[in-house]
């Protein structure tokens, strides 16, 4: 047993290449093992796996509890003695006094945490509330394994590789496996804020226990509206913020900040430097395409806020660098195209720093993407028309090219500068054919968020897909908060969360999310929504907070959004490669090959308008020749499949 812990942690050793542990107990069957990147008390006390001082948990922990400090004093005033100054020996003290899910309540921070209750010779696997921290389970003939990636569960004691054609279905649909699923069909994902508590391994799992949720922070939120004024408001959240921020500026490393000059990452380094005796150090990445390149901003960003600051310009041909190692990065397929310059600055920032805070989170918490305020607009103005009358209009929308909507726009920049303005109108203009077509709200929204409208047509046997991401959920709630609300439960977890740990882990850098502290949250939902979007512009109390530190003109811009030239890059350097895979007999089984043929055909006649839908067949076959096919020397043969 020793030997396999060893063996899956090591697959890890990315995630902590400062220090390795194992705990065996064979009379139970169970063994523990652990790889530490080092950040709060770097010595021999934060070894783990950790055992309480009664010796009746044993604990292994990614993450952290960043309120430690304040509980270790309450629990030093009940009794409880410590030995170091770690937060791992504070969550097995809590546990020991206040029982797990009481303890788990507590804590503020990011985690995921396996502990074996010794005496009732239970296992309970716990991961924080916003699914931050990553928690893969295997199950199957009486063997239960768990680890922060699935390259731990590949190298357990055995696996079964057998696909999940459903997951792979929903994955080409929103370009991200969605919670509970995993790709593979006797894994799973413990779902954010649950404790899963395991006695026996040979009878079917129980269900997960949520000890928070979104759903209940937004009906609270809801019951329990803020009725202050501006100010107030305004003054409450940087109060929580700033807290968050200096909450996870603790560290016995070099510590700073990824910025990429947008609101959400300006707010955070704006109270990071507000809170910092010295210079905040903070980095950015450039590319050569203008459309692409935020470098500036955040240059500018940087300078008026006097931080460190640290920029590097890549060319495409770096970018590009990249695309062979998602695959072992990524070892659940994931076609986020973001994936790329979020590694490339992970990158960046590791040269100088072990933790690096972000932004993430801005946009799902207080109405920053445009699909939320345009979105709703459009699904509530559509509803009103016909249905015959939507079809009509889909068709005539997507009759034209995106390649000559594109043109007619350029054509019209002379004249109507505003409309020249808008990025990607072609493929605007077909997601909104895409729109019409869809036959409720809940529909509506799915079709905004998908790369491929009908993925059943694509996956052999995979059928329809489970409606995970919806804007559906509480009535009370306006359609707006809904699409938050699906964003907040399976968008930010699945998608944004995942590229961000795998790209930060990949470089063994600790990114940590103070817009994310659950008090953030849960404030978010009890604000109108007036505090979020006004004048037709989302964030506003974000806003507030940033013009307190730099000018509005550095605030009020375009948004950009952090990703590459994919269609110009699969049309350009990318084309043979990505034939090859998209082609490729590998498919066989699993993808209409009709169909792949038929998209590439039409991607390589002009029209770029399912540029995502192909990265992420191209990203899946990719994953499959590195994880599944024979001769990646990881597994057996991509042919065992579930059908749903």
């Amino acid at each position: 047993m020793r030997a396999i812990a060893s063996r899956m942690s090591d697959a890890i050793v990315h995630r902590g290449p400062d220090d390795n542990g194992i705990w065996v107990d064979c009379t139970a069957g169970i063994a523990l093992g652990f790889r530490r990147l080092a950040i709060v008390d770097l010595s021999a006390q934060g070894h783990q796996p950790m055992r309480s001082r009664s010796g009746k948990y044993i604990i292994v922990f990614n993450g952290e509890v960043y309120n430690h400090r304040t509980l270790r004093r309450e629990l030093e005033s009940e009794g409880c003695g410590f030995r170091g100054h770690s937060d791992t020996e504070v969550i097995l003290a809590a546990f020991e006094q206040w029982g797990i899910e009481r303890a788990t309540r507590r804590f503020v921070g990011m985690f995921a945490i396996a502990v074996w209750d010794a005496s009732r010779q239970e296992l309970s696997l716990i991961r924080d509330r916003l699914g931050i921290k990553p928690m893969f389970v295997y199950h199957r003939d009486g063997l239960v394994s768990f680890g922060s990636e699935l390259k731990a569960l590949l190298a357990g004691p055995e696996f079964d590789r057998t696909l999940d054609t459903s997951a792979l279905t929903s994955y080409l649909r929103y370009l991200y496996v969605p919670a509970p699923q995993s790709i593979f069909s006797h894994a799973f994902k413990l779902l954010p804020g649950h404790i899963l508590t395991i006695a026996d391994p040979t009878v079917a799992l129980p269900a997960s226990a949520p000890f928070w949720s979104a759903e209940n922070a937004a009906s609270d939120g809801l019951a329990a509206q803020f009725s202050g004024g501006d100010d107030e408001a305004v003054a409450e959240l940087e109060t929580l913020l700033t807290d968050a921020v200096r909450l996870r500026m603790q560290a016995d490393v070099p510590l700073g900040a990824l910025l990429s000059g947008g609101i959400d990452s300006s707010t955070v380094v704006a109270l990071m430097q507000a809170s910092s005796e010295r210079p905040v150090k903070t980095f950015t990445i450039g590319f050569d395409q203008h459309e692409f390149d935020e470098a500036a901003h955040a240059r500018a960003v940087a300078k008026h806020l006097g931080t460190d600051h640290t920029d590097l310009h890549l060319t495409g041909a770096d970018a590009l660098a990249v695309i062979p190692r998602l695959a072992e990065m990524f070892d659940e397929p994931l076609a986020d195209p973001s994936q790329i310059p979020t590694f490339l600055v992970c990158e960046l920032a590791r040269r100088e720093v072990t933790v690096a805070l972000t932004g993430d989170g801005g946009d799902e918490l207080f109405g920053g993407y445009n699909r939320y305020i345009q979105g709703e607009r459009m699904i509530a103005g559509f509803q009103r028309w016909p249905g015959p009358l939507r079809k009509i209009s889909a068709s005539g929308l997507t009759s034209v090219s995106p390649r000559t909507w594109n043109r007619l726009r350029d054509s019209l920049r002379p004249v109507f500068p505003v409309a020249g303005r808008t990025r990607q109108l072609g493929e605007k203009m077909h997601k909104l054919g895409d729109l019409l077509r869809a036959d409720s709200t809940q529909g509506m929204y799915r079709s905004l968020l998908s790369a491929w409208q009908d993925p059943g047509e694509l996956v052999v046997g995979g059928g329809a897909v489970g409606n995970h991401v919806s804007a559906g959920g509480d009535t009370q709630l306006g359609l707006m908060e809904r699409m938050m609300l699906a964003d907040q439960t399976s968008y930010l977890p699945d998608d944004l969360l995942a590229k961000v740990d795998r790209a930060s882990m990949a470089v063994s850098l600790e990114a940590r999310v103070p817009i994310l502290d659950h008090r953030v949250v849960e404030f978010s939902w009890r604000l109108p929504r007036k505090f979020k979007v006004r004048d037709g512009r989302g964030k506003w109390i974000l806003r507030e907070i940033l013009y307190k530190h730099v000018p509005r003109a550095m605030v009020d811009r375009e948004k950009m959004g952090f990703s590459v030239p994919l269609a110009q890059w699969l049309a350009g350097p990318l084309r043979s490669w990505a034939g090859d895979l998209l082609l490729s007999d590998e498919t066989e089984g699993l993808l209409r090959s009709a169909v792949v043929r038929r998209e590439w055909d039409r991607f390589l006649a002009g029209d770029a308008s399912n540029a995502a839908g192909i990265w992420a067949i191209v990203m899946f076959r990719a994953w499959q020749n590195h994880w599944l096919s024979p001769r990646s020397g990881h597994g057996t043969s991509s042919r065992a499949i579930l059908n749903h």
